[in-house]
């Protein structure tokens, strides 16, 4: 199987071999990161109590950081009137004809209920401008003011150059599953991630499990004539 060809259909994400041999031990792509986004809300989010979640695709937080006026792109955002906290993969591309362009990944966890926006980066602060500057929009877009942290001190530190993607992924996950849905209503929510062990290695082996696990799955709901035209196993 070549590069560009389709591997997997999962509801709104195509992913292509291209993005499976990056998970395996490179950069991870946006294509990635929005699949593990549409995974955590299919299989995460969807089947809890709590609906104000939104994992914001990473187009369209680059979308919200190249457009000045929040205003004139509203339209093409989703509904955050019951929103309770708000997930941005940030990357540092400042080109917005370049197509997966940059070279870091960091993640923005707004806590609208809080007025707080908490910045995890697993190289120091090297996203820190880029994450403040999507902060802002945000800020804008909810008409709220946002206190921002950058929580460096208390992120797992990647220890290579392109592991980055995958830190995002897993403290999404983290911070979701253990943190939001695992708290008590009323109780106050640790946002801190100080303490938690890095799990690059083990992130990719698991996301590449799952991956192929739903794509075996897929093929085996194929009809013949879908196996014959070659299309991507596809999952609804």
């Amino acid at each position: 199987m070549s590069p560009d060809q389709p591997y997997l259909s999962y509801h709104d994400i195509c992913l292509w071999k291209e993005d499976v041999i990056c998970l395996a031990d490179d950069w991870l792509t946006d294509n990635n990161i929005a699949f593990w986004e549409e995974y955590l809300e299919h299989e995460v989010i969807q089947r809890s109590d709590c609906q104000g979640i939104i994992l914001l695709r990473p187009s369209m937080v680059f979308m919200i950081r190249c457009e000045p006026d929040i205003n004139s792109i509203r339209s093409a955002l989703p509904d955050i009137r019951n929103a309770t906290h708000i997930f941005l993969p940030i990357n540092d591309n400042r080109d917005p004809n370049m197509a997966e362009g940059g070279s870091h990944w960091s993640l923005v966890v707004v806590s609208v209920k809080d007025g707080v926006a908490f910045h995890y980066d697993s190289l120091s602060s090297s996203n820190l401008s880029h994450a403040k500057a999507v902060a802002e929009r945000v800020s804008n877009w909810l008409g709220v003011p946002l206190t921002f942290h950058d929580l460096d001190e208390d992120t797992p530190q990647q220890s290579n150059t392109y592991d980055c993607g995958v830190h995002v992924c897993m403290n999404m996950r983290h911070l979701l599953v253990n943190r939001l849905l695992n708290t008590p209503e009323g109780k106050d929510v640790n946002m801190s991630l100080k303490g938690k062990s890095g799990v690059a290695r083990s992130g990719r082996e698991e996301m590449l499990k799952i991956v192929r696990s739903l794509r075996r799955t897929a093929e085996r709901s194929q009809s013949p004539a879908q196996k014959e035209s070659r299309s991507p196993p596809r999952i609804e």
